[in-house]
């Protein structure tokens, strides 16, 4: 436990301190509160405060050129869609929050039980809970209706288990706190640590009837847990509203950005420089273009008698206003659309669905999509993850010898299969104490709790380990019947005998074992251990005569995937025992270093070997296929596990036990030294370390965490940015949808940039012909709504739906996810590729119709060559090359693609006429002035023809790249296509041939030269094929063709440091 400060809860005296109430406070914002907050979270973005900087120098007349709505109306959608979502989610959170804070318990009053508010709950109240209520604060356990004041609890609001969970209260406030009126006078004083988010830690100390109790998390109900199977309990508040752990760990997620996200920034950052670098050199070429022709035209004379070098100052904000476009403001608002879009496919997919537990896939964030088209090593835990955590007590090895081959008492569970007659004959004779004393082990060290209000024994064990072995020794006739807080009840071979347990040593992942020590019905006292090898072996009594065959036992049990533990005992003297329960009473009420305190006191040594268990956990469904794809799929799979070494592939030797710490640790070794895109997976609290993020991501490295749900419960899945029911799920969710989200954002962000060059540098050929004077070459509304209305949609549905091959072909080619882990479809060479893409669509866009215009008379005999008509033209150009290139670039056609981009098109052109018309130019004379223009311009026929040149020139080029690109230099999936294609076209072939036709119009030749030639007119299969086939798996060990053996790394400085294991 780390250092804390003292807190005193005094009970029932609560005047004399100040604790914060019991009302919880979820939202951000109130009515008042919420304009002024949410626009200033809103302006803390670059880009919303950049445009807010262009508003305010849009309103300064020296230096504007553009309407103030260009730059406003694209601002206000973007700070409204987000205001609007900000408002659902945070409405949401006060109904919320006054759901909770009026719920009603009981609580002692004026020396009664009174129904109170839970937000008028204070430190130091006692309270009653009932069954199926929820507890309303962090309280200490008092007492409760069942025997021993045990109280069962559902932490399903906390970390996600439904599994039952059993507390205790201290044994002097069950026997003497039952009575209202004793509970209204209890005036204990409790000593504990600061208010902190660890659920599963608690240290304290109650003071009362002048003796000192140590309070720990067994005799804790944290607030959110629910009754079960208990009629009331009753407590005292410890920590109240904010200060409980569920409210401290409901603290902000912390930011995971992709490598993709951070690529964009420094993308539009760069664009930003540009934007900077074009603006002052435009502004220079007007200070000169003044001195040399402007102070020397009468007629451009505007009465301002300003200098050539301020009038270029002037101008070059006035070209950080026109350009502003350069810098794509709803950029980012598209990428979070699609990143939401995207999260919901994956949690509709049915395929992904696990039926047996209900459980469906769940995105728990959208920020990480495309990152899981690009993971380069995954990190998984081995028990309940790649399997799945259902434990069978399997084999044995007692005082040496190993026994594998049982089936005979009342007790015995029928999926009980272990086998060994020989085993059983030595357990009847009683010859053996060894084996006694083995089996008495396994009944009474343990923390399980039985209920047999049924007739039935009901185990509920804190884990399927500890399950297994109490069912092991059920099964042998060494049967755990019953348990107080001082004395546990076993049948030993039909005799029922009480044992006292003078205290218990919990498991804990850094002692990775667990002794009780029980004084016999002789008055004997004995310390029983049950733990990992390596731990068990260094305490060992060195004379311990069994201890090489039982190594040797442990090797045979790890090299068949079996999880194993060593046993062992000590007998220890009353003295001994005294002088050590001195020590162990001082630091179980310790309240700094509590935990080290008790290290020290629990090391035993000097301990006789019994034996060791093997137990075994069945692999999850579709375990050797995913590896085996995920192998193909270029992506390093690391097994963090704590069993033995040799417990996994290929009989290598046993690895040493991995502690949590450990495996949080070798995720960030990789990831910082690698500079790889990691993923993590596990599927229980002991996983949540290593799929926490500690460390904000950096542009070359990236961090993903994956849950499953499993027996250990859900915190894994809590603590998780994806979450699912199988490990198998992991191939799809990898190979299929990640996959398509990389190439789909990719494409999206090529085609922005792309797009908004093509747009923007059209205005600055325009600079050349007007005197650098930042004059836009379009229409104010165009430029409003360019990337709102006109060119957004088709760009949003590639983004969603584009598939560059099937699910199905996706997941048979694993080598296409290659494309990610590579950053082949988006990196800066990328990115200056699409600007000069966009920059010659620009000058084609620019330069053609003003060819076209230059010396032109319209079929009225009026020359077409107004600045008007030439903005019309090259804004349709525009429009089509746009909306026609993204369809070059979709891969996936629908009917909702088709009519995005003509709908697009067609949406151009119906507001342009509109705001083109008189009618409109009559209601708002000041902000429409080109009226009359679209409708002239666009029924001249060259105009159309001028339009078709430019779009040929644009898009047949991109046309012949692509063509020669698929033919000579291929990529993975366009290989996969033309396979896929010519496949088809083979099968329609057959399929005509093999229509039934009369027989006096049947020319074809028949098959008897075939015949005769004995060759064969089946179907040849097609190279690729092959390239994907499984093999039968053997337990937890396969092989296939491609795929490198496990590598093992050892530790150079720890002997006992886990191995990892690499595929």
């Amino acid at each position: 436990m780390h250092d804390y400060e003292h807190l005193i809860v005094k009970l029932l005296q609560l005047e004399l301190f100040k604790w914060n109430g019991n009302a919880i406070k979820t939202y951000k914002y109130n009515p008042v509160t919420f304009l002024p907050m949410n626009l200033f979270e809103q302006f803390k973005r670059a880009a919303n405060f950049y445009f807010l900087v262009l508003l305010i120098l849009q309103s300064i007349p020296q230096i504007t050129t553009l309407s103030w709505y260009t730059t406003l109306v694209p601002l206000l959608l973007v700070l409204g869609i987000t205001a609007v979502k900000d408002l659902v989610d945070d409405i949401a959170h006060h109904r919320m929050d006054n759901e909770v804070n009026n719920r009603k318990c009981e609580v002692i009053r004026e020396g009664r039980f009174k129904n109170t508010k839970w937000k008028d709950i204070k430190v130091g109240d006692i309270i009653r809970l009932k069954k199926n209520t929820f507890v309303p604060a962090d309280i200490l356990l008092l007492s409760s209706s069942e025997p021993n004041s045990l109280c069962y609890v559902e932490t399903a609001e906390l970390d996600g288990e439904t599994n039952l969970k059993f507390k205790m209260a201290l044994e002097v406030t069950h026997r003497y706190l039952q009575e209202e009126s004793a509970m209204a006078d209890f005036n204990g004083l409790i000593e504990c640590e600061e208010p902190n988010n660890r659920l599963d830690k608690f240290a304290g100390t109650l003071y009362w009837r002048n003796t000192t109790y140590s309070l720990d998390a067994d005799k804790i109900l944290l607030r959110g847990c629910k009754i079960r199977n208990t009629d009331f309990c009753h407590g005292v508040v410890i920590f109240a509203g904010a200060d409980t752990k569920i409210m401290k760990n409901s603290g902000k997620t912390r930011f995971k950005r992709t490598k993709i996200d951070s690529l964009m920034n420094y993308m539009v950052y760069t664009i930003f420089i540009v934007l900077i670098l074009l603006s002052a050199g435009l502004a220079i070429g007007h200070t000169y273009w003044e001195q040399q022709i402007g102070n020397l035209s009468w007629y451009l004379y505007d009465t301002q008698d300003f200098s050539s070098p301020y009038r270029g100052f002037l101008n070059f904000w006035g070209y950080i206003i026109v350009l502003n476009t350069m810098v794509p403001i709803s950029l980012y608002m598209s990428v979070e659309v699609i990143c939401l879009g995207q999260s919901y496919f994956i949690n509709w997919d049915l395929q992904m669905y696990y039926p047996k537990k209900d459980t469906a896939v769940k995105a728990r964030t959208t920020m990480l999509n495309e990152q899981l088209g690009q993971i380069h090593y995954i990190f998984s835990d081995k028990m309940g993850t790649l399997t799945q955590n259902i434990m069978t007590f399997k084999k044995c090895c007692i005082n040496g010898q190993r026994y594998d081959k049982f089936i005979w008492n009342k007790y015995a569970d029928g999926k009980f299969s272990f086998y060994d007659h020989y085993l059983i004959e030595q357990i009847k004779s009683g010859k053996e104490p060894e084996i006694h004393k083995f089996f008495f082990l396994l009944a009474i060290c343990h923390t399980v709790m039985v209920d047999a209000s049924d007739g039935q024994l009901n185990y509920q064990a804190a884990s399927p380990d500890e399950g297994a072995l109490i069912m092991a020794a059920r099964n042998f006739g060494y049967v755990f019947l019953s348990r107080t807080q001082n004395t546990i009840t076993i049948s030993e071979m039909g005799i029922e005998r009480t044992y006292d347990v003078l205290a218990i040593l919990d498991f804990n992942s850094d002692r990775k074992r667990m002794s009780v020590i029980v004084r016999e019905s002789g008055g004997n006292i004995r310390l029983y251990c049950k733990g990992a090898d390596t731990v068990i072996y260094e305490r060992l009594h060195p004379r311990n005569l069994k201890r090489e065959a039982t190594e040797e036992a442990l090797d045979i049990f790890a090299n068949e995937t079996l999880r194993t533990l060593c046993l062992c005992y000590r007998d220890i003297s009353h003295d001994e025992f005294e002088a050590w329960n001195k020590k162990f009473m001082e630091a179980s009420v310790a309240t700094t270093h509590r935990d080290e305190a008790l290290d020290k006191v629990y090391e035993e040594i000097g301990k006789k070997l019994l034996g060791a268990t093997a137990i075994e956990d069945k692999l999850r469904d579709g375990v050797p296929e995913t590896i085996s794809r995920l192998s193909k799929a270029d992506i390093k799979i690391w097994v963090l596990t704590g069993d033995k070494k040799g417990g996994f592939a290929y009989g290598q030797r046993a690895s040493k036990n991995m502690t949590l710490k450990q495996k949080a640790m070798v995720v960030e070794l990789v990831k910082k030294y690698k500079k790889a895109i990691t993923l993590a997976i596990g599927d229980g609290a002991n996983d949540v370390n290593m799929i926490k993020n500690k460390a904000a991501v950096k542009l070359r490295a990236g961090r993903i965490s994956s849950g499953i749900s499993g027996q250990e419960g859900m915190q894994a899945v809590i603590s998780s940015d994806y979450s699912f029911g199988q490990f198998h799920y992991l191939q799809r969710l990898l190979l299929v949808h990640r996959r398509w989200s990389y190439i789909r954002i990719c494409k999206l962000l090529r085609y922005f940039f792309y797009k908004i060059f093509a747009f923007t540098l059209v205005r600055i050929w325009y600079s050349f012909f007007n005197g650098f004077s930042a004059q836009t070459a379009y229409e104010d509304w165009f430029i409003t709504l360019y990337n709102v209305l006109y060119s957004s949609l088709p760009v949003l549905l590639v983004g969603l739906l584009d598939q560059d091959v099937s699910d199905k072909l996706s997941l048979r080619f694993p080598r296409l996810y290659v494309l990610g882990q590579n950053d082949i479809l988006f990196n800066y060479k990328k990115f200056f590729l699409s600007l000069l893409h966009g920059a010659i669509t620009s000058l084609i866009i620019f330069f053609i119709p003003y060819g076209a215009y230059l010396k032109t008379m319209g079929q009225d005999g009026e020359a077409p060559s107004d600045y008007q008509s030439f903005a019309v033209t090259a804004a349709s150009s525009l429009i089509f090359v746009v909306n026609f290139q993204i369809g070059l670039d979709t891969s996936y056609w629908t009917f909702v693609n088709a009519f995005s981009v003509f709908g697009s098109i067609a949406l151009y052109f119906g507001i342009t006429f509109d705001f083109h018309s008189a009618g409109i130019h009559v209601l708002f004379p000041s902000g429409f002035h080109f009226t009359g223009t679209a409708p002239n311009a666009l029924r001249q026929p060259y105009l159309w023809l001028t339009m078709i040149l430019s779009i040929a020139i644009c898009l047949l080029p991109v046309v012949a790249q692509r063509f020669l690109s698929m033919t000579i230099w291929p990529s993975e999936s366009d290989r996969v296509k033309e396979q896929q294609w010519k496949r088809r076209q083979s099968a329609f072939r057959r399929g005509i041939s093999g229509r039934r036709s009369a027989y006096a119009f049947s020319h074809q030749r028949g098959y008897a030269d075939l015949i005769a030639s004995g060759r064969s007119i089946r179907k040849k299969r097609a190279p690729l094929d092959g390239i994907f086939m499984f093999y039968p798996r053997t337990s937890w060990l396969w092989t296939t063709g491609n795929i490198e053996r496990p590598r093992v790394l050892y530790g150079a400085t720890n002997p006992h440091a886990t191995d990892f294991f690499l595929m």
